[in-house]
């Protein structure tokens, strides 16, 4: 199975890069690619940039990845209640290709922050909003305050809860 994973941060030590890494290694026999959506900067969006210049190239590679993996597993990082603006962006681009951006595959959906809430706003509204976009959402999953539940040491979620219902919504993979 081709594991498309990525953080929705462009944070070069993003946390929910780490975490949906992490998360994608546990699906058994998973080829996992793992992108950084900082490699996908481009112009912010805008309706006459798109008519002057057309969508970006980054953006038709950022829909190919999702259209040649299996499955997703992304983990939303949440500025300010709500999504990163480099994600937003990204996103913004890649729906003018295709408003079924996430072409009907099936997404894990998890969020992290250092803090309690563990991103749940992000997460929620990205839930929220995922059947508009074909997103076959299996399930979203948040880890609360990551540095206390992620040893970064060896890569992994100490947090029991939430590995198990990981594994859960992998089985439904």
């Amino acid at each position: 199975m081709k594991v498309l994973a990525f953080g929705t941060s462009n944070s070069k030590n993003s946390i929910n890069k780490k975490l949906a890494f992490y998360a994608a290694q546990q699906i058994n026999n998973a080829d996992v690619s793992l992108i950084d959506i900082d490699d996908f900067e481009m112009p912010i969006y805008s309706e006459d940039r798109e008519k002057e210049s057309g969508i970006p190239q980054l953006a038709h590679d950022f829909y190919k990845a999702i259209g040649s993996a299996d499955s997703i597993v992304m983990s939303f990082a949440e500025y300010n209640g709500s999504y990163t603006s480099a994600y937003k962006n990204l996103f913004d681009w890649t729906s003018r290709i295709d408003m079924k951006v996430f072409q009907n595959k099936p997404v894990i959906m998890l969020s992290t922050s250092p803090g309690p809430s563990g991103a749940q706003s992000v997460l929620a509204a990205a839930q929220a909003s995922a059947p508009y976009f074909a997103a076959n959402v299996i399930n979203a999953i948040s880890l609360p305050s990551f540095f206390d539940n992620f040893d970064v040491n060896k890569g992994v979620v100490t947090d029991e809860t939430f590995n198990q219902n990981l594994l859960t919504a992998i089985s439904k993979l």
